[in-house]
């Protein structure tokens, strides 16, 4: 089969098409055909090994797994013997490295059944994304509804989600994007948006609740202000120019903060959840979140399309389709 591999970090330069083995499903995993496949900033920093603290996990010197890709949708081709969730021709979605290639294998547990009214384009530009966004409004910033939040980078991959998504729980959201991304923010469903080239959302009134940050170089001390006395700032990446520890720096400045402020700093860790897909797939074929798609390539131009991505500038998803 083709797949996209890697054997030193770089640019995306580093990035081949090859032929390689097949791969068989164990006992408990299915083979999934791929049929498309999902660009994330997950992918361009295990490409490049930075920020370089990561390679203390990845690979020192060069990386320990050479694929790239994590999100994808496709056809199940064949199911291990002990696999009772899914069957050759179900259509499902979900998370697994290496999913620049035309198979992968998956534990049955990690993947989700796609929803019916989205493409395999749509599909695979859901699970990362939108398992961020869940996880980082209902888990780590606990939203309720009627309660404001904000938005740091409401036009990106993730943040297209989080809009919706909390629109779907109940709050009033506002989107802070740049000029040119406001009609998009409000064509997701914000009630209100902050240009982040023309205003300070610092001085905003009243405050926010919930401050969910995934985009921008704000530091913790500086979201403080725009937060409620009890509020909370939920923290995933954001944008650094750190190539040592990147936007950790932010992480470990809450962590400092937190014990001594009213509000709550927020580390968020998303995890790979079926039940969290199945629960987005919900919201997906009931039409309350829908997907934003920036662009597509090819396999062979993965390269391109995660150059494109790095830039940070992508409106919604960008996708491969194999």
């Amino acid at each position: 089969m083709k797949a996209i591999v890697y054997h030193r970090y770089g640019s995306p330069d580093v990035l081949e098409l090859q032929e390689i083995e097949k791969p068989i499903p164990g006992d408990d995993d299915v083979l999934v055909k791929i049929r498309t496949a999902a660009v994330n900033p997950y992918d361009w920093h295990f490409m490049r090994g930075e920020p370089y603290f990561m390679r203390m996990m990845a690979g020192l010197r060069v990386p320990k797994r050479n694929r790239l890709g994590v999100d994808y949708a496709g056809v199940v081709e064949a199911v291990g013997r002990n696999v009772t969730q899914f069957q050759p021709g179900d259509e499902v979605y979900g998370m697994q490295d290496g999913a620049y290639a035309e198979y992968l294998t998956t534990p049955q547990t990690q993947a989700a059944t796609k929803p019916t009214n989205l493409t395999f384009e749509e599909a695979a530009a859901v699970p990362l994304a939108g398992l961020t966004a869940l996880q980082g409004l209902r888990d780590s910033g606990e939203l309720q509804p009627g309660q404001r939040v904000l938005i740091i980078g409401a036009s990106g991959g993730v943040g297209a989600f989080a809009v919706q998504i909390a629109k779907a729980m109940g709050a009033h959201v506002t989107g802070l994007c740049s000029t040119k991304n406001l009609e998009l923010v409000r064509s997701l469903g914000a009630d209100d948006m902050i240009d982040y080239t023309q205003e300070d959302f610092t001085q905003r009134t009243p405050k926010f609740d919930l401050i969910f940050q995934l985009g921008g170089m704000d530091s913790p001390a500086r979201c403080r202000r725009a937060l409620a006395p009890a509020g909370k700032l939920v923290l995933s990446s954001g944008d650094s120019n750190g190539r040592w520890i990147g936007p950790l720096n932010r992480i470990i400045q809450a962590s400092i903060l937190n014990p001594f402020v009213s509000q709550q700093m927020i580390v968020l860790n998303a995890r790979r959840s079926q039940a969290d897909l199945d629960y987005l797939t919900s919201l997906l074929e009931a039409g309350q979140v829908k997907v934003t798609i920036d662009r597509t390539h090819r396999l062979d131009q993965v390269a391109e399309a995660i150059r494109y991505v790095e830039k940070g500038h992508t409106r919604g998803k960008v996708v491969i389709g194999i």
